[in-house]
């Protein structure tokens, strides 16, 4: 993937590793655009205000970019809430119903509000890239649960499929599909929480190395998620789940 002279809306990108990747682009010599429901704290680059769980809210964020921006060629749905259920309290549906209404249904309404302009640009011939891109973000968790944050986990495995499924079915179009598969890195204190989570640079430098690639791999992996991604393939998924349970006992009452 060419990522010099595009033109990219990073929906979530107002922070962690959206915001990097979003300067990750914009150094390459990219437009960028980042969205999200708080860009306050973004002052370097162009923003837009966008709820994913509000379908309006898209509708109007696409339009507004779109005016403005009528060459976007790379979208990039980067959204997403991370947090702790206890599933032997019935009151944790309500964080359950929050993770996969922004992280998973979040998803597909961005990319939905967009494919009909990318799939017009994966058919010109004048774009930078000769296309397309759609860039979507699961995680090492939708591989390998993290027990402590289920829905986390299923939104992410979710967002794994569907992505799986909408690569073939933009076949042809121009528009090629990639998948963004982070392990923990160390963005909103999380370095606080896994003392093994991945510095932010040295994970983009290894990202950008991967998205660069020609062709552009179908998915992202870093050298740190591989054991995730890999793990029912290689054998280790049962010990892995069983050593990342052990957070449980953080839970009240356990």
């Amino acid at each position: 993937m060419d990522i010099r002279n595009r033109t990219v809306l990073i929906i979530g990108g107002t922070s962690g590793i959206g915001l990097g990747l979003a300067r990750r682009f914009a150094a390459a010599g990219s437009t960028v655009i980042v969205g999200g429901r708080d860009t306050s704290k973004v002052d370097d680059l162009e923003t837009v205000r966008i709820d994913v769980t509000d379908a309006e809210s898209v509708n109007r964020a696409r339009d507004e970019v779109l005016q403005v921006h009528p060459d976007l060629d790379v979208l990039v749905t980067m959204s997403g809430v991370l947090l702790m259920e206890d599933l032997r309290d019935p009151a944790h549906f309500a964080t359950a119903e929050t993770t996969i209404a922004v992280n998973l249904v979040g998803t597909i309404r961005a990319i939905d509000a967009f494919t009909p302009h990318l799939i017009a640009r994966g058919g010109a011939s004048g774009g930078a890239s000769g296309g397309a891109d759609i860039i979507t973000v699961s995680s090492g968790i939708g591989f390998l649960p993290f027990p402590l944050m289920p829905s986390y986990g299923a939104s992410k495995a979710g967002v794994h499929a569907y992505t799986e499924a909408l690569r073939p079915q933009l076949a042809g179009t121009g528009v090629t599909v990639t998948e963004l598969v982070p392990p923990a890195v160390a963005t909103a204190g999380q370095e606080k929480v896994n003392p093994a989570a991945l510095p932010l640079d040295a994970y983009l430098d290894e990202v950008i190395g991967l998205l660069t690639q020609t062709p552009t791999p179908n998915e992202i992996v870093v050298q740190a998620a591989e054991r995730l991604r890999w793990a029912e393939r290689d054998g280790t998924y049962a010990d892995l789940l069983a050593a990342r349970a052990q957070s449980l006992a953080t839970l009240p009452g356990r």
